[in-house]
C-alpha cells in the first residue's frame, strides 16, 4: 500500500547527488529502470494523484502536510468512510505519488531561490517546467520529477505564502477542471489566473509560463497551487487545512472514498489589485488593516514615508473592491515593492 524510493534528481559540481523522496500509495507500485525509480500504475489502477512540497525550500508547511497525510494514509487514526478498521489503513481506489521535498538545494538553504552559483539562469525551480535533461541544475531536476507528475490525473503543488498572507488556492482562469479541483481542496478564497494572451504582461515578464501549475495544465493534467500561509515555521493550523484539502482532492478524484465537502467560498484575479511602493522608504499599514478585510477603492491602506526627513511619501490607497489577502509587515520598502494584496471578486 505505501512504497518509497530515493531519487537522485542532478549531480553538484563535486559529483555529490541532490536526491529526494518518492512516496507512492495505493495501487501503483516503484520499480527500477535505467535512470532510478520509476511510477508504475496497472491498467485498471484507477486515477493517480501527484503532489508535491518545498519547491521552495522555506515553504516548509506543505512537507508536513505529507508527512502527517502519510501518518493518516498508512496509519489510520481519525473515524472515516475511507478508513479500513481492520488494517487502520485508508481504503484506496488509485494511486498518490507524493514527494514532500522537491527541491533539496533550495530546501537546505532555507530559501525561496536557489544560489546563483548553482542556477545562475533559472535560480527559481517553479519557472522552468517542464524542465530539460541536458539543461540548468533546476531544470535537470525538474525534468527528473516531470515523468511522476505528467503521469498523474490531476496534481496538487503545494506552496506556503507569508505570516501575512490568507491561505488561497491558486488555479488556471477558465479551466472548470482546475476550479472543481480547487474548490476539492476547500480554502476560503480561490485566485484565478490567467495564462498565455489572456494574462497581463506582467505574467509574460516574470516568465510565470515555466510554473509548474502552467506546464501541468497545458498538459490536460488539472492542477492546482495551493498557499498554506506561514512560511519558514510549521504552524498546526496550516497543516490541518493542507491535510483536509488534500483528502478532499483525493475523494474528488476518486483515489479515496466519500466526497469532498461543499465549498461556498471566493474566487478572485490573481497577480491583479497590488498596491506597490511608489517610493522607497517605510511603509506603515493602517493600525486595523488585517487580511480578509473587505476594502473599497479609494480607501486608505497605509503609508510610506521617508525615516530620515519624517515626509510622506505615499498614501498608498486600494486601487478597487476587494479582499486583502496580503500585507507587508517588513517595515522597510523599496520601490515597486507589493504592500498590499486586494483580491478582486469575479464571477466564474
Amino acid at each position: 500500500m505505501h512504497d518509497s524510493r530515493e531519487l537522485v534528481l542532478a549531480r553538484l559540481p563535486s559529483g555529490v547527488p541532490i536526491r529526494t523522496t518518492v512516496h507512492v500509495y495505493g495501487e501503483g507500485t516503484l520499480v527500477d529502470g535505467d535512470g532510478g525509480p520509476e511510477l508504475d500504475v496497472p491498467d485498471d489502477g484507477g486515477p493517480v494523484v501527484y503532489a508535491q512540497a518545498a519547491q521552495h525550500g522555506r515553504e516548509v508547511n506543505g512537507a508536513a502536510v505529507l508527512r502527517r497525510l502519510h501518518a493518516r494514509l498508512v496509519d489510520g487514526g481519525v473515524d472515516d468512510d475511507g478508513i479500513d478498521g481492520e488494517r487502520g489503513e485508508m481504503k484506496f481506489r488509485g494511486t498518490l505519488v507524493s514527494v514532500p521535498v522537491a527541491d533539496p538545494l533550495t530546501f537546505d538553504h532555507v530559501s525561496y531561490t536557489t544560489p546563483e552559483s548553482l542556477d545562475s539562469i533559472n535560480a527559481n525551480m517553479n519557472r522552468c517546467w517542464p524542465g530539460d535533461p541536458d539543461g540548468t541544475l533546476h531544470e535537470r531536476m525538474a525534468a527528473r520529477l516531470w515523468p511522476f507528475a505528467s503521469a498523474a490525473d490531476a496534481i496538487v503543488d503545494l506552496h506556503t505564502g507569508s505570516p501575512n498572507m490568507l491561505t488561497h488556492t491558486v488555479y488556471m482562469r477558465g479551466d472548470e477542471a482546475c476550479r472543481g479541483l480547487a474548490e476539492a481542496f476547500g480554502t476560503d478564497l480561490l485566485l484565478a489566473e490567467a495564462a498565455g494572451d489572456d494574462a497581463d504582461t506582467e505574467w509574460a515578464e516574470r516568465n510565470f509560463g515555466g510554473k509548474f501549475r502552467v506546464a501541468a495544465t497545458r498538459e490536460g493534467i488539472p492542477t492546482i497551487t495551493p498557499e498554506l500561509a506561514h512560511s519558514r515555521e510549521i504552524v498546526e493550523e496550516a497543516v490541518e487545512t493542507g491535510v483536509d484539502g488534500m483528502v478532499g482532492v483525493l475523494r474528488r478524484e476518486d483515489v479515496l472514498a466519500g466526497d469532498p465537502d461543499p465549498w461556498n467560498g471566493t474566487v478572485a484575479r490573481n497577480h491583479l489589485g497590488r498596491v506597490t511602493a511608489a517610493d522607497s522608504g517605510l511603509f506603515r499599514p493602517e493600525p486595523d488593516l488585517a487580511i480578509g478585510d473587505e476594502v473599497t477603492d479609494g480607501q486608505r491602506l497605509g503609508e510610506v514615508y521617508d525615516p530620515a526627513t519624517f515626509e510622506t511619501l505615499q498614501v498608498a490607497e486600494a486601487d478597487r473592491d476587494g479582499i486583502v489577502y496580503s500585507v507587508a509587515r517588513e517595515s522597510t520598502v523599496t520601490a515597486g515593492a507589493t504592500l498590499v494584496g486586494v483580491a478582486e471578486r469575479i464571477e466564474e
